[in-house]
Formats: structure tokens, C-alpha cells, sequence
């Protein structure tokens, strides 16, 4: 009798803890606002807190790939989803890409200077002598990658690579614009609609770079994670991205 009461009570113990499993969902910098809203109405829905974890979609990617512990990933591009992919760490099925970004190039809030982004635009002019811009790495880290294309296609690429700060993620380059280390960015649109220390001067035109797009993916299957990833995608979720400034695709 004394054996049967223990394992009910074993029995009694495990389930709240199956239901309260905890998500961990590694995204993409630029996601870090409206994550933030989106979890907080998860719990009011009455889920358990879903675990975030905010850097570069390559800083991120890698970790995967060395085994931290990861339920969702959502990148900035597709390249490095596609790089997970190719390792076969995702879960191909559950893959999708319902958000998309823009690309701009701010100055500190205090500056008055509006660009025209089209060929032959010359944007160490806007940097003086010795000024310096700032982007996420290009090497790795897809706002920097689109900014390389987007400057390649205008033209001013060659001449402005060599005045370049190499940010670890977009967040990190927008920081240093607002703290006016620096006198001009390429972040995304919505990074800068979230901070009062930039403004836009800019937008790259939309031909200029490959889409800005936002793919997501289950990394573990598990129904506690398919069910974060439904609802990040889901409607309730739709209507904070559009506030924060992504676009719907």
C-alpha cells in the first residue's frame, strides 16, 4: 500500500512539472521589445514565462550548434537558419517566416541631417575626416550583411568599409549612435523607433538589399515548444510586431 501512495504521489508531482516545462527561445537582437511584450501577454494568458535569449542570429546559431540548451531560434536572415538547417537542427516542418524588417541609417537624435539613399550617395561625407560608422560585423551578423549589400548596390561600399566599427549585433551598434561614439548606423527601423537617442536619416531603398526577413523553427520537438512557437506566429502576437514596425508577410 505504502509503494502505491508514492508512486501517485510521484505521479501527482510530475505532471504540474510536465505543463510548466520551460521554453528557452533564442532570437534575434532586433526581436528584444517585442518578445518582451509578446511573453508578458503569454503569462497573462496564463502559460508558464517563456525563457528569451537575445544576441546576433550567428552568436546564437553557433551556440546550437555546441549544444546549448534551445526550444525556438529565430534569426534575422534565413542564411543562418539555412546553416542550421544544413546540420539538421531544426525541425524542418515547423519552419516559418512571418515578419519582416527594414533597413536605415540613423545619427544621434541631436543631428539634422536627412540623406537620400540612391546610387552614388557618399556616406563618408556624412562622417567627416575622421568620423566612423557602425554596423553589425558583416562577416556574420545579417544587419551588417544587408548593410555590405545595401552600400554595395549604391556604390559606397568600397569607400566606407575601411571607416567601419564592426558591432557584436545591431543592438550593440545602435548603442553606440545614441551615445554619439560614433556619427552614423545601419540598424534596422524598428531598432531605431525604439530608442529616443537615434533618428532616422534614412532608408534604404528596398532593392538594394535581399529581404529583411525574420524565419523561425522548433530546434527540440516538444509540445510545450510548439505551442510558444504557435503562439509567437499566431494572432495574438501579429499586432505587437506592427506595433514595434515589422512588417507582415
Amino acid at each position: 500500500m505504502r509503494l502505491v501512495l508514492t508512486v501517485l504521489a510521484l505521479l501527482v508531482v510530475a505532471v504540474p512539472a510536465a505543463r510548466a516545462q520551460t521554453v528557452t527561445v533564442l532570437a534575434a537582437a532586433s526581436l528584444t521589445d517585442a518578445f518582451g511584450e509578446i511573453g508578458r501577454a503569454w503569462v497573462a494568458a496564463g502559460n508558464p514565462p517563456v525563457r528569451f535569449s537575445f544576441a546576433a542570429s550567428s552568436a546564437l546559431a553557433r551556440q546550437i550548434e555546441q549544444g546549448a540548451p534551445a526550444d525556438v531560434f529565430v534569426s534575422a536572415d534565413e542564411q543562418w537558419m539555412d546553416w542550421l538547417a544544413a546540420r539538421r537542427l531544426i525541425v524542418p516542418d515547423t519552419r516559418v517566416a512571418p515578419i519582416g524588417n527594414r533597413l536605415a541609417l540613423v545619427v544621434p537624435a541631436a543631428s539634422t541631417v536627412v540623406v537620400d539613399l540612391r546610387p552614388g550617395f557618399d556616406l563618408t561625407a556624412l562622417l567627416g575626416r575622421d568620423g566612423r560608422w557602425v554596423t553589425g560585423d558583416p562577416a556574420s551578423v545579417p544587419a551588417g550583411r544587408y548593410a555590405q549589400q545595401a552600400l554595395t548596390a549604391l556604390g559606397a561600399w568600397e569607400a566606407a568599409r575601411t571607416r567601419l566599427v564592426r558591432a557584436e549585433n545591431v543592438r550593440a551598434a545602435l548603442a553606440l549612435v545614441e551615445r554619439g561614439e560614433v556619427p552614423a548606423g545601419v540598424v534596422y527601423t524598428t531598432d531605431a523607433a525604439a530608442s529616443r537617442g537615434v533618428r532616422v536619416a534614412g532608408v534604404f531603398p528596398e532593392g538594394s538589399h535581399p529581404p529583411v526577413v525574420y524565419p523561425m523553427a522548433l530546434v527540440r520537438e516538444s509540445e510545450a515548444a510548439r505551442r510558444v512557437l504557435a503562439f509567437l506566429t499566431g494572432p495574438e502576437a501579429l499586432p505587437v510586431y506592427q506595433r514595434f514596425g515589422f512588417s507582415m508577410r
